[in-house]
């Protein structure tokens, strides 16, 4: 009888033991899926074409469930996990996983992991990583390596290498790799490269600033060309013209 129940329990810990492993191990798989966090979207499968109202009012139906392959094309909105095409509405477009392809859409585009293409439309937003050409009025990106080309202002949180205009201003959180131009304002925690507009500002100078006032709190190498250009670390922090540190 004891030898019996014995073999219950060790039974009952292998499957208990056993359970948790598969749950870790699925967890660990969702997780990777969702790198920003938050839901999970598991797919019901994959589709060439998903064409309707707006997603969830499409064919095939399911609401954020089909990944596209092809052509996502929606009246109002279109969502999909992931996106390798094209994406269009008149309304927004949302990619919940990655996105290649083209987001087009009169409204919004988002997309939430690693994003490669092209963006057009009032508002892009990506929450990653994007790399490609990104075309708005108003843009914010997580991270940008190509062209952004904003009608208004584009504001990035961490870096961006490659190329940035604006019409009033470019504003990056953490570091430049590449040129920022705007008629307003240019800003840049470290700025390595070119910033050109009104104003120019940027904690650590490696580069060439070209406006009418340029601010720099540190400069490694660096040049200014304007009416009033500071480097505060400098020698003489303040000149007209020209100011420089190499």
């Amino acid at each position: 009888m004891n030898l019996s129940f014995k073999k219950v329990v060790t039974v009952c810990a292998f499957a208990a033991l056993s359970a948790s492993a598969w749950a870790n191990a699925e967890l660990k798989a969702i997780e990777n899926e969702t790198p920003r966090g938050g839901e999970p979207f598991e797919s019901y499968g994959w589709t060439a074409v998903a064409i309707g109202v707006a997603t969830p009012v499409q064919i095939p139906w399911g609401i954020k469930k089909w990944d596209v392959f092809g052509l996502d094309l929606n009246l109002g909105y279109s969502d999909a996990p992931k996106m390798y095409g094209w994406e269009i509405a008149i309304g927004g477009n949302t990619a919940r996983k990655t996105m290649m392809g083209l987001q087009t859409a009169a409204g919004f585009n988002y997309s939430n992991a690693d994003a490669y293409g092209l963006a057009l439309s009032l508002f892009n937003m990506n929450n990653y990583e994007f790399y490609g050409v990104s075309v708005d009025a108003i843009g914010y990106n997580r991270k940008v390596y190509g062209l952004e080309i904003n009608a208004l202002g584009a504001a990035t949180d961490e870096a961006m290498g490659g190329v940035q205009i604006s019409g009033l201003g470019n504003f990056i959180r953490d570091s430049l790799y590449g040129a920022q131009l705007a008629a307003g304002v240019n800003m840049a925690r470290n700025m390595n490269g070119f910033q050109f507009a009104i104003y120019n500002q940027t904690a650590l100078l490696w580069g060439l600033q070209l406006g009418i006032v340029n601010y720099a709190s540190a400069c490694d190498h660096g040049l200014q060309i304007g009416l009033v250009n500071i480097i505060m670390d400098n020698q003489f922090p303040v000149f007209p013209i020209v100011n420089w540190y190499f």
